[in-house]
């Protein structure tokens, strides 16, 4: 799989102490264990000079107290609150000045962010993903992605969740239904 680094970037989702450090509200082992492998992946890109996105899931402490519906609290419980240390992205994750930071608030990184623009604006149409958690952001992610015409290849080494069934599910979903597969090792630029 070689690819174009300047219409390519490498989407890393929600890699943040709150889910991957054992001391963190929603830990979960595979997400930690996605941890390495994303970093390989940033490395590989800014060696080729590829962009870079990380997303951030952030949560103001009253973002769902008038739901209608929608409500992550109720499903996970209060996580990754807005200008906590659960929120913050994992220190071997650390964005430089040139990587884009996408602050959400939904499990999709283009719902009401600046996503979509930057990437239209920097002539992006490949999209490497790594992250957490397999079945939820990166898979809402990712099918919001290949939704708006972009490729979407999920980088299954990188791709943390709760349960090996969990990230199973996700990637069969996405290989069958809107995007590629691809390991660490089949990741090339060209």
């Amino acid at each position: 799989m070689n690819l174009d680094p300047d219409a390519t970037a490498v989407v890393i989702v929600d890699m943040q102490n709150g889910f991957c450090h054992p001391d963190g509200t929603l830990y979960a082992p595979g997400s930690e264990a996605a941890v390495e492998p994303c970093a390989q992946l940033v490395a590989q890109a800014r060696e080729a000079e590829a962009s870079v996105v990380f997303t951030q899931d952030v949560h103001p402490p009253e973002q769902f107290a008038d739901a209608h519906y929608y409500d992550e609290f109720e499903q996970w419980g209060e996580h990754v609150l807005e200008d906590s240390w659960d929120a913050e992205l994992v220190d071997e994750l650390s964005p430089t000045a040139e990587d884009l930071v996408v602050e959400k608030h939904t499990y999709d990184a283009f719902f009401q962010t600046q996503l979509d623009g930057w990437l239209t604006a920097h002539g992006i149409d490949d999209l490497l993903f790594g992250g957490t958690l397999a079945n939820v952001c990166v898979l809402h992610t990712s099918g919001s992605a290949g939704l708006r015409d972009y490729r979407p290849i999920m980088v299954e080494d990188a791709i943390g969740a709760i349960e090996g069934d969990h990230k199973s599910y996700a990637l069969d979903h996405a290989d069958w239904l809107y995007g590629e597969l691809a390991s660490l090792d089949d990741v090339a630029f060209a």
